[in-house]
């Protein structure tokens, strides 16, 4: 199995699966033993498996506004077109009702998304043909412009809650990955360090979740430690921490980070991002509300090709610490897991 921007795909794959339960479950955990050369590929598959599961359960409709022009009578009349017909003389009604239907966003995602899909090269032929003959149960579901998805105002209940994850993997594909060409067609970008991140944090969050349920955790916001009374509170921004692990009187704060150089360099010397630290700084004194060193921190790098990566700690005049770790993502799931074990089992 070969790697995208320096992670074998495989461990992408378990990476989506801890992050998305579903993908551990039904029909998918059959991908953990194939083989992928091309991350769209892996996704490519994941979407077919979980199309297949959506038609068994039968394809999300949702009401729809329509108008048409009839000689009966359906939902409201349209008097002002009604009229307008009448005055050309011919004899219809112009219509408006609601109808209960495929063609929602939430399947006009998933067809665009394959239809971008099947423009791949990186996709295998028996995908492809996989996908054409999945989106013929699609036949009444239009693709939609990408760039008009308003991915924050999609939501989900009992109803329509098999998709969320598939959606994920549509939001992975579409948003912040193409480009278009001279041509006007699209092209698949490598994964973005911005998409990288956000899979990175909930892997690790959903990684201790599972495997350290006695840490309890979660993504929690810290509460700035001030005179509340004499503060102008709501100008000040929110602090809102990756992962922070408990135990006992203890707690750990860790901030992960993906990005293509983990190192910052000026005059030929590396450090860490100044950004990075300061935040990480501030999460642990502001938490640390009794300023007895029972709170640390933790900025976690994904490992890059870079000859030098983050390693180290800080130790505060408080007690508290922040290390600096580095978790290398090209190298067997296993050995990645012993290593996110190691970092919290010494804590």
């Amino acid at each position: 199995m070969t790697t995208d921007k320096g992670i074998l795909i495989r461990n992408i794959y378990y990476m989506l699966a801890y992050a998305f339960q579903e993908l551990r479950q039904n029909n998918y955990v059959e991908i953990e033993g194939e083989s992928f050369d091309e991350i769209h590929d892996l996704f490519a598959e994941i979407l077919i498996r979980g199309i297949s599961f959506l038609l068994k359960q039968g394809l999300h409709k949702e009401y729809v506004a329509c108008q048409e022009t009839m000689n009966g009578i359906k939902g409201k009349i349209d008097m002002t077109e009604t009229m307008a017909k009448r005055m050309m003389q011919k004899n219809l009604v112009a219509c408006s009702y609601d109808e209960l239907s495929e063609d929602n966003i939430f399947n006009q995602i998933i067809v665009t998304t394959v239809h971008v899909l099947l423009n791949q090269s990186s996709v295998k032929k028996e995908k492809k043909a996989k996908m054409k003959q999945l989106m013929l149960f699609f036949s009444n579901v239009k693709s939609v412009d990408m760039k008009s998805i308003h991915w924050n105002m999609l939501r989900f209940d009992r109803n329509n809650r098999s998709y969320r994850m598939l959606l994920y993997i549509c939001y992975f594909i579409l948003d912040g990955m193409l480009m278009t060409t001279e041509d006007g067609h699209y092209k698949m970008r490598e994964l973005s360090d911005e998409h990288m991140n956000r899979l990175f944090e909930k892997f690790v969050l959903e990684y201790y979740k599972k495997n350290f349920p006695q840490y309890k955790a979660r993504s929690e916001q810290v509460k700035w430690n001030i005179n509340r009374e004499l503060s102008t509170v709501n100008i000040l921004p929110i602090m809102q921490t990756d992962i922070m692990l408990t135990l006992n009187d203890r707690t750990l704060i860790i901030d992960t980070k993906y990005y293509s150089r983990t190192m910052q360099s000026q005059f030929d010397k590396k450090s860490i991002h100044s950004n990075n630290l300061y935040q990480i700084h501030t999460y642990v004194t502001e938490h640390d509300t009794k300023h007895d060193g029972s709170v640390d921190g933790m900025l976690l790098y994904a490992k890059t090709q870079e000859a030098i990566t983050p390693d180290g700690q800080m130790s505060m005049a408080s007690g508290s610490c922040i290390y600096f770790r580095t978790l290398d993502l090209n190298q067997d799931f296993a050995d990645i897991s012993k290593r996110l074990n190691l970092l919290v089992e010494g804590h």
